[in-house]
């Protein structure tokens, strides 16, 4: 119904946000990622929204970016996650983090946000990983930037690259990351898979 609500930040609330915007104060259920991200007190900001209506309440929730708007979304769409659970996991951690959590199957990463034990963090990264992981490759329409190394030229290769950059690594990160495992595979998923890893540390 509401795709953005652009106006002045005129309260920063625990876990909500109120913008005035029209001459309506509209107050935002948000995440701690979509809080810090807010601007001060008397600034614009845009918040990309969701109204989730229920027979007892009807609540706006608010998002800095599409991207953590696309991913509360699909955590809502995972058996028992609802609107206030989701938004608990997606301030627990950047959500770079949360979308490697996912695709590598941290659990233990998962669980650590409020509300999420084992089971739950199971099911999120059961239900989400090929979701994620299809929609990071499909999303990498964009051509890479800068110069184009010679030695990463297989498609393979090009294809792990660009998921990375739709990951929202910098193509520096991810062209790094790709040359440090491209010998011990030629399959993109694995590829992937290797150079997240390798940049998370493990």
């Amino acid at each position: 119904m509401y795709a953005f609500i652009e106006g002045e930040v005129c309260e920063k609330l625990n876990g909500s946000l109120v913008l005035l915007a029209s001459g309506v104060g509209w107050q935002l259920n948000c995440s701690n990622n979509t809080l810090q991200a807010a601007p001060p007190v008397g600034e614009k900001m845009r918040c990309y929204t969701y109204l989730s209506v229920r027979e007892d309440a009807m609540e706006l929730f608010g998002f800095a970016t599409r991207e953590e708007k696309e991913m509360f979304l699909q955590l809502t769409s995972v058996s028992g996650i609802g609107p206030k659970t989701a938004l608990g996991v997606l301030g627990a951690m950047p959500l770079r983090d949360l979308n490697l959590a996912i695709l590598l199957g941290d659990v233990n990463a998962l669980s650590r946000a409020p509300g999420i034990g084992k089971k739950t963090a199971q099911r999120i990264a059961l239900e989400l990983k090929d979701k994620i992981s299809q929609a990071d490759v499909s999303a990498a329409a964009a051509p890479s930037q800068g110069a184009a190394a010679p030695s990463l030229s297989s498609d393979a290769v090009t294809e792990a690259i660009e998921a990375l950059i739709a990951l929202g690594y910098s193509s520096t990160e991810a062209r790094n990351a790709i040359s440090q495992i491209k010998d011990q595979t030629d399959k993109p998923e694995e590829l992937i898979r290797l150079a997240l890893r390798a940049m998370a540390g493990f």
